[in-house]
């Protein structure tokens, strides 16, 4: 059976607009993009991955051996926007957007799922895997190459709708299906997010540093304290960092409010007070972030981050002193 019959693409696309996906693409695979490939090893050979090992994975430069059959794959993007912004004043912890409401995973792999359960239902010869910042896939590339948008100087992907504010998801499938254009490149000669970072984590237009970046630090660093090249530069940063989002032009100008109830707020995610979660007792942390993505972000690196914080806070007032 030739795969191309079983399904069209416009179907596909439909049955994800309808199950609430804000963009969709699909890109073919037909051939290794060698750029790309060598991009990605450069990076691992600076060491700019830090200590996220699993960026090093063979199937992320090789989709193939994720599915050996696989012939394209179908990209989907789920604006998280809110309104919301945070109150200005030191004695506040700042929590990324993307962790602001109910975790991503999964409300993602449940729109995911219901996608792959019917495109599987339609004949028995489709292939189907889907993952959502779960697998071996370099997420960011496949979007770009499937229009949905195109990855930024600052490592994000940017739409044209909705700016970066946006979840990225695909499905990984054996169907030949119509490939839609790759994404164009639409950062011009703007800097804003490179001059912008506190700790210079963008090295270069397009390339990041995790080493240097807040958002890895404070989510994926495991040491029991934060580098000072970091600590002192957090600006109230505990939980990931949306300072090269804030200051992009295409959110400022297109940022739109997500229609998923879900990623609205947890209240208590807004405006923390840093004394409170430097703090915080294991048993609160873990009524606080009920199916959160900031449940990655453990007791004692939420507290080991609300601490840097006060003690940089308290250094640039009173040079002499700690808080702890």
């Amino acid at each position: 059976m030739n795969h191309c019959d079983v399904v069209d693409s416009s179907v596909i696309k439909e049955k994800a607009q309808e199950l609430g996906f804000h963009k969709v693409g699909i890109a073919a695979v037909n051939q290794e993009n060698h750029a790309e490939t060598e991009r990605l090893a450069t990076w691992l050979k600076l060491g700019y991955q830090a200590d996220m090992a699993w960026m090093a994975n063979p199937k992320r430069q090789d989709i193939s051996l994720v599915m050996p059959e696989v012939r394209s794959l179908i990209c989907v993007a789920l604006n998280y926007y809110t309104p919301h912004q945070r109150p200005d004043g030191e004695e506040y912890a700042k929590i990324s957007r993307y962790g602001w409401g109910r975790d991503y995973h999964k409300v993602l792999h449940k729109k995911l799922k219901a996608l792959t359960t019917w495109l599987q239902s339609l004949d028995e010869s489709i292939q189907a895997r889907y993952y959502a910042d779960t697998g071996p896939v370099q997420d960011k590339v496949w979007a770009q190459r499937a229009g949905i948008g195109w990855i930024a100087k600052n490592g994000n992907v940017i739409t044209r709708e909705y700016g970066s504010w946006v979840f990225l998801g695909e499905v990984v499938t054996n169907l030949q299906l119509e490939s839609d254009r790759p994404h164009t490149q639409h950062c011009g000669n703007c800097t804003r997010c490179l001059e912008a970072c506190p700790t210079g984590a963008i090295t270069q237009p397009f390339v990041v540093d995790a080493n240097r970046c807040i958002a890895y630090h404070t989510i994926e660093n495991r040491a029991k304290q934060l580098p000072e090249a970091i600590a002192s530069h957090l600006q109230g940063w505990v939980a990931g960092c949306d300072i090269c989002q804030d200051v992009c032009p295409w959110n400022q100008r297109f940022a739109q409010t997500t229609d998923v109830g879900d990623f609205q707020p947890y209240p208590e995610n807004i405006a923390p007070q840093l004394i409170e979660l430097a703090q915080i007792s294991d048993e609160e942390w873990d009524k606080r972030f009920p199916a959160s993505a900031l449940r990655r972000i453990k007791p004692e690196m939420l507290r080991r981050n609300a601490r840097a914080n006060l003690d940089a806070s308290k250094r640039s007032n009173d040079p002499e002193s700690n808080y702890f």
